[in-house]
């Protein structure tokens, strides 16, 4: 099982770094798992470049990267409502070529930390919507972190366990979709 982590975060001290550690602790031994460092160095999505001759190189890079994966798990944060730019120019970039995009059905996850009440539940529906149109396979739970900067421990342990036992729970159902075939 190859787990690819997309972070919509690039402060290294950040909660969703720490939420992003919580989540790769739960997977099997068995699983690679990896934070992608691509996505900070894309450009823009635009179209005009996304040919053969004017795509940069690290867009190819980027696309065999969630081409590669059997699961994906989007962490981001919430900035003004909605998804990081980070994660979404990554999500425009890898749902093309439109019907031959690599994201297209990949089993995706949404995770956020956010330091509000709310546990960024608008950028986790965002993502959700982003994720669907792009051709992914979203999981319809989503797992949020309120008041994240009070949340984690050492090794960046999520501190309230029925927390952490959920986080368990939807990383076991990422990796139930990712092994089941999508119905055809």
């Amino acid at each position: 099982m190859n787990v690819l982590v997309l972070l919509g975060s690039l402060r290294p001290e950040s909660t969703n770094r720490q939420l992003a550690n919580a989540a790769l602790a739960h997977l099997p031994e068995s699983a690679r798992a990896h934070v992608s460092t691509l996505p900070a160095g894309l450009s823009f999505y635009d179209e005009s470049l996304d040919t053969d001759e004017r795509r940069p190189g690290l867009v190819d890079a980027f696309r065999a990267e969630v081409a590669a994966a059997d699961a994906i798990i989007v962490v981001t944060p919430e900035y003004n409502g909605s998804v990081s730019g980070v994660v979404k120019n990554a999500l425009d970039w890898a749902s093309r070529p439109r019907g031959a995009a690599p994201i297209a059905g990949i089993p995706a996850l949404v995770l956020a930390a956010s330091g509000s009440p709310r546990g960024a539940q608008w950028a986790r529906e965002a993502a959700v919507r982003v994720l669907q149109i792009a051709g992914a396979a979203p999981l319809a739970e989503t797992l949020g972190v309120a008041s994240s900067y009070a949340a984690f421990g050492a090794g960046d342990a999520l501190l309230d366990p029925a927390v952490d036992e959920r986080l368990a729970a939807v990383i076991g159902q990422l990796l139930d979709a990712a092994r089941t075939p999508a119905a055809a």
